[in-house]
């Protein structure tokens, strides 16, 4: 928690896409600089239990990237029916945010903030928030290059290799969401999935995962941290 300016505090909004990643570094940067706390806030129509797994990936992914700049809380609100700048401004009064992050983009459901009327509507229900509405892109962004939009896809093991496929089957052993390189006419990129609460990013060149083996030992070892960390904290 900051010990920081207490007149100021973000909220971050994010929903399902690779932009939430871009907008959480803002969020946080924004904190950063104004040395106070800041939220990270996704709203769900849908029952937690009903996600798809394209989703629970994205979740997870945020949590972590939250935790890493230092947020003070992720926020899921799941099975939400009630209009989006209803529920913002409920997590805004709650955490006496003053500043609001939200991505400008056209595949999602924030894609209301581009009218007026949204506008109105969520300066009306919270006056008291400044907003900052953050134009992104529709592509996956990385220090590598450009990819897709993400598709599901699984990983097959071949002896000791891993192949991608995009058809499920009862050998798959992996199912995560691929993301493809623009401008290739193979499958090269990066496969995302979830294995022991961690999520893996692996590289794919034509159809073949590299270092898997290497990326599933730092996962290990990960995870025997984890449980190191918890077994001294139950044990003071």
């Amino acid at each position: 928690m900051k010990n920081g300016r207490m007149d100021e505090s973000i909220l971050v909004c994010v929903y399902y896409g690779p932009n939430g990643e871009r907008l959480i570094r803002r969020g946080g940067k924004i904190a950063n600089m104004l040395n106070c706390p800041f939220y990270v806030l996704t709203v769900d129509p849908l029952p937690e239990d009903e996600l798809d797994i394209e989703k629970i990936h994205y979740v997870e992914k945020w949590k972590e990237l939250a935790k890493e700049h230092g947020a003070e809380q992720f926020i899921v609100k799941y099975n939400e029916s009630r209009p989006i700048a209803k529920v913002i401004g409920e997590v805004a009064r709650k955490h006496n945010i003053t500043q609001l992050v939200l991505g400008q983009t056209a595949q999602s459901r924030w894609k209301e903030i581009t009218k007026g009327s949204f506008i109105n509507i969520l300066l009306n229900e919270i006056p008291f928030v400044d907003l900052h509405i953050i134009s992104v892109s529709r592509e996956l962004k990385n220090g590598d290059g450009f990819y897709e939009k993400g598709v599901r896809a699984y990983l097959l093991q071949e002896e000791t290799k891993y192949r991608l496929s995009f058809s499920h089957t009862h050998q798959d052993v992996y199912e995560g969401i691929f993301y493809k390189e623009l401008g290739t006419d193979f499958n090269n990129g990066v496969f995302k999935f979830m294995t022991n609460n961690c999520m893996i990013e692996v590289q794919v060149v034509d159809d073949y995962v590299k270092d898997m083996e290497e990326q599933m030992r730092s996962v290990a070892n990960i995870a025997n941290n984890i449980a190191n960390t918890a077994q001294c904290n139950n044990k003071e």
